[in-house]
């Protein structure tokens, strides 16, 4: 049994990078996925790179060709707005119910994402102005850790379970550091990017829970409408 769950974990884990990097856009639309490669970078055999591939399929995010491997579909721009108008609806009911439900503790919890989003944002401007224009990793790692603490905080503080559980699968689709990659490279959308999750913290440590979702929908469906505008860029869907 244990061998089997592990095998389970392998293929979960093969199958959650390749969407990853295909959702970022590291792997591009059309791009052919080759078993041999995949087995070799993740150090295992073609079985579970295969079952991989196969539960990307059943997603729509590949297509098994025959005599030509798996081909590289993508998320189309109809299907990020989709996703982040129920995604929206999802935060937006989180953040009411934490309004009328947070302790004292979670909300210092925000309080310290807020800070850190703030203290993310200074960094990436005083580094630019000294002439480091190029965006790094660490800019994303920062934003991107503010973002997971604020709004697994909220998550938390909303006490359903399956409401958590049914974001955290909607996460795993479109990762929150699409956003970060996107808001990095403009200073001041990554501001207003920062100063939204404020406004969401104040409404709920105000506990008024209609301001909190109406503020949270905001802003889900901004983040989504600029990755949709980032795929629309490039030419997807």
């Amino acid at each position: 049994m244990t061998v089997q769950l592990d095998r389970h974990a392998l293929v979960d884990h093969i199958a959650a990078t390749l969407h990853s990097r295909v959702v970022r856009g590291e792997i591009p639309s059309g791009a052919r996925l080759r078993q041999e490669s995949l087995a070799s970078e993740f150090g295992v055999s073609r079985t579970p790179v295969r079952e991989a591939l196969r539960k990307l399929q059943a997603g729509g995010l590949v297509e098994l060709a025959p005599h030509r491997g798996a081909i590289v579909l993508g998320p189309t721009v109809r299907e990020i707005r989709e996703a982040y108008v129920v995604r929206g609806e999802l935060e937006g009911l989180a953040a009411e119910l934490a309004a009328t439900l947070i302790t004292e503790d979670q909300l210092q919890g925000l309080r310290d994402s807020v800070a850190l989003f703030r203290r993310s944002i200074r960094e990436l401007v005083e580094r630019r102005q000294r002439g480091g224009g190029t965006r790094t990793h660490a800019d994303i790692e920062q934003w991107t850790q503010a973002n997971d603490r604020f709004h697994q905080g909220i998550h938390e503080a909303a006490g359903n379970e399956r409401l958590r559980a049914t974001l955290l699968d909607l996460h795993r689709n479109y990762p929150r550091d699409l956003t970060g990659i996107v808001l990095s490279e403009n200073s001041r959308l990554l501001g207003e990017n920062v100063e939204q999750h404020a406004g969401i913290l104040e409404a709920i440590e105000h506990h008024d829970p209609a301001a909190a979702r109406a503020r949270m929908v905001e802003h889900v469906h901004s983040a989504g409408e600029l990755i949709a505008l980032r795929y629309e860029q490039r030419g997807v869907g």
